[in-house]
């Protein structure tokens, strides 16, 4: 009776329809081919793409769904737009994390009337399924978990350069892509209406771009946009600092001291989060400004030397490179876990660790073991790249606010009259950050007070905004880089 009343419940709970397990991203027998041996064809005949497996794409398309549930303002805009079709003719080459929340962007941006093309940000962030998906719908993507270097810029190289087929826009995320084009394929420009760039490190590259006077096409600065600060950057974070180290690691975090390097939005979000989970937190920072507010946000701002030799987790979020050096990872406890935040994989110098003495282990997707001649190892993760997507997710609604004005710019300089953006820098104006922020309020059923006539006299302020100047920005050495505003 106990047998049959077991085989009841097993059949009960998990019934032939259901048995279907989700892909894995690895630890399969497709992984030991590249899929640039493989040749592959969507349902329609369609073979210009390069992912994983297509046969991948009835679960990325459940992912793409789901995420369209969280990204209400792109989703609102989608619909407000498409008889418009404000992208018609524009021709996007995009680089980026390939996630299920990009592909709400990037089916956005094709409903408004533009023709993609798309590669990944980072060696490690993209979801295969989800690239399988997008692949299915005729999107050219070429992208898959766990790219080599070489395939990193074989992947790139397939967007651009396809005969026939000339872009427009590009829409890039760490300043990759428009490395490339640079490099590689310099005419493209000469098609190019503008770039739109999300990350600090792309930006700074733009910025030294338009100040050595090789800037050759505008570009919309999407990075210090209010509505990617203040939201994307400390909201996000602050949420998937957590779940990274989680999935990695299994680390308990009450109690741990831990050293975050950066505070800026990123390292205000992390810096939240582990403090509330009872970690002791140390802070570095080469900004005054932003140390200042790391003190009284209740946390030492140290330098790294003082702390490194007995911190349990390293975390580092400044944008720059060699932020932690052989130097600290030599001086680093037993155990010591070692991940970056920032966009570029420069900020911990692993390259550093790939010399004879030190022995590597790989312990889990993502998570390696480095081992010194004395037995000492640490925990490093994701090979020093960002750790949030390339080992765990993201929350889709912060990312809505910023594929929304991501959207926006590229519609912004694709429809631009001739001659308004010079070859610079540009931010977008605080009225389109509103209206992002405005988009997204009816999720949560909130309602702006309005002001009355009297009370926008007394400010010098109309009363449907904007509400705050242009010159409004989160405090950020960034900020002090901007040159000019829309």
């Amino acid at each position: 009776l106990l047998y049959l009343a077991d085989a009841f419940i097993q059949s009960y709970r998990f019934p032939p329809h259901s048995s279907i397990t989700a892909p894995s991203d690895s630890d399969s027998a497709d992984d030991e081919v590249s899929p640039r041996e493989k040749m592959q064809k969507n349902s329609k005949g369609g073979s210009d793409f390069c992912i994983k497996n297509i046969k991948q794409a009835e679960f990325g398309r459940r992912e793409i769904e789901i995420a369209e549930q969280e990204m209400v303002a792109l989703m609102t805009l989608r619909k407000r737009a498409r008889s418009e079709k404000p992208l018609a003719g524009a021709k996007i080459v995009g680089c980026t994390h390939i996630t299920s929340q990009t592909a709400v962007l990037m089916e956005t941006l094709a409903a408004l009337g533009a023709q993609c093309r798309w590669a990944a940000c980072n060696i490690y962030s993209t979801q295969n399924a989800v690239a399988a998906a997008l692949a299915e719908r005729g999107f050219p993507v070429f992208a898959w978990k766990g790219e080599s270097e070489d395939d990193f810029w074989w992947c790139i190289d397939r967007c651009v350069s396809l005969d026939g087929w000339q872009a427009n826009l590009v829409l890039d995320d760490g300043g990759d892509l428009t490395h490339c084009i640079y490099k590689k394929y310099p005419n493209v420009f000469k098609y190019i209406k503008g770039i739109v760039e999300e990350s600090v490190t792309g930006v700074h590259r733009l910025y030294q771009l338009s100040k050595a006077g090789k800037l050759c096409v505008p570009a919309m600065n999407v990075n210090d946009s209010v509505t990617k600060q203040k939201f994307d950057n400390l909201y996000c974070c602050r949420e998937s600092i957590l779940d990274g180290l989680k999935r990695t690691t299994d680390v308990m975090f009450g109690g741990k001291q831990v050293v975050v390097c950066g505070y800026g939005e990123v390292g205000k979000g992390c810096c939240a989060a582990l403090k509330a989970l009872g970690s002791i937190v140390y802070v570095t920072e080469i900004d005054p400004i932003c140390a200042l507010q790391a003190c009284m946000d209740g946390f030492r701002v140290v330098k790294l030397s003082q702390v490194i030799r007995h911190v349990d987790i390293v975390i580092t979020c400044t944008g720059n490179k060699n932020v932690v050096g052989r130097e600290y990872l030599d001086r680093m406890k037993n155990g010591c876990i070692v991940c970056n935040m920032g966009h570029s994989n420069t900020e911990i110098d692993v390259a550093s660790l790939h010399t004879p003495e030190l022995t590597w282990e790989h312990v889990r997707p993502q998570v390696d073991h480095v081992i010194w001649p004395d037995g000492k190892k640490i925990i490093l993760l994701a090979e020093g790249r960002l750790l949030n997507l390339s080992c765990s997710t993201v929350p889709t609604f912060v990312l809505s606010i910023t594929a929304t004005t991501q959207a926006l710019a590229l519609i912004e300089l694709y429809n631009a009259t001739e001659g308004r953006y010079k070859q610079d820098v540009y931010l977008l104006p605080k009225k389109m950050d509103e209206y992002v922020a405005s988009l997204h309020l009816p999720a949560f059923d909130a309602h702006l007070t309005e002001l009355t006539d009297e009370q926008a006299k007394y400010l010098n302020l109309n009363k449907n905004g904007p509400f705050k100047p242009n010159y409004y920005r989160h405090v950020s050495a960034q900020s002090f880089r901007i040159k000019s505003t829309i």
